[in-house]
């Protein structure tokens, strides 16, 4: 059991990769709902049978669940909770932006230096400082607000729990919960994480789609293998978290976390994803 607890903290600790990208700038892309005629994306569903199918034939504990361009959820076995590893991160990212001292001005280096290595690298360091700055208080009323019905709290970060549909319904309206001065701040880290840590849904052949996210692995022995995200192309959003535990090893883990979202976005395509846009989209996933 310590050996496991071991394993779990430092899974927290490590970095998740994403695709290189510049931070992002304007106002963020929201979820396309159905809006009249103008509407884009809504001929594209994800391949839920063909991703449970695949997630069936792997080894270890898989489960997923996705968003849609209209926002609706599809899962596999979404409400099992995990240990969180370095999802947890995320959701530090989130309170300490949205804090009341915090959310109106500008950051001061010092918050920078702690954030940017959360986030990009993974500090655990950074991770445990802002932890302990925050207080168990505010990191659990951020997952309340951001409707995590699965997520618990535990005093070592790394083994906090949650679930797939708690993950990818945060990530999916992720700009509901950071304030708007520090969104583009937020969302350049969430794409900016460094080079050599991007594998899994960052590898997914994904053409025209820019990525967003975070996860947590354990140090190569498959224990815990998971990643959250959003991938946006123009005004369109989806999510999807994929979580596994057991897997027999920390590749086989990045593998699965690919095959799953190249099944979940087969045929997603250029096409199905337009520039344009009609008023209701502004308002389907509204600012706080």
């Amino acid at each position: 059991m310590k050996r496991l607890t071991g394993l779990i903290l430092l899974a927290s600790i490590l970095p998740i990769a994403t695709i290189d990208g510049p931070a992002v700038a304007g106002p963020a892309p929201t979820p396309v709902g159905t809006h009249g005629s103008e509407s884009v994306g809504l001929g594209w569903k994800p391949d839920v049978r063909a991703a449970r199918r695949y997630a069936r034939q792997r080894r270890g504990d898989v489960r997923f669940a996705v968003v849609d361009l209209g926002g609706r959820m599809h899962q596999m076995n979404g409400a099992r909770a995990a240990p969180m590893a370095s999802l947890f991160k995320a959701v530090l990212l989130a309170t300490y932006l949205s804090r009341p001292g915090v959310r109106s001005r500008s950051l001061r280096g010092s918050e920078r230096d702690l954030l940017g290595p959360m986030i990009r690298s993974s500090s655990n360091a950074a991770a445990t400082r802002l932890r302990d700055m925050l207080g168990a208080g505010p990191i659990v009323a951020m997952t309340r607000r951001a409707g995590m019905r699965d997520f618990s709290y535990h005093p070592i970060w790394g083994l906090s729990r949650t679930s797939s549909r708690d993950q990818a319904r945060f990530f999916a309206k992720w700009d509901r919960f950071v304030p708007r001065r520090h969104r583009s701040y937020a969302r350049s880290l969430l794409s900016g994480i460094v080079p050599r840590q991007r594998w899994g849904i960052a590898n997914a052949r994904l053409e025209g789609w820019k990525i967003f996210f975070k996860g947590g692995w354990g140090t190569g022995t498959g224990r815990v293998n998971h990643q959250t995200a959003f991938l946006e192309r123009g005004r369109c959003r989806v999510a999807l978290s994929v979580m596994a535990e057991f897997s027999p090893g920390h590749n086989y883990g990045k593998q699965t976390q690919r095959g799953i979202a190249e099944r979940l976005f087969e045929g997603i395509g250029r096409s199905q994803c337009g520039e344009r846009t009609d008023e209701g989209d502004a308002i389907a996933n509204p600012s706080p």
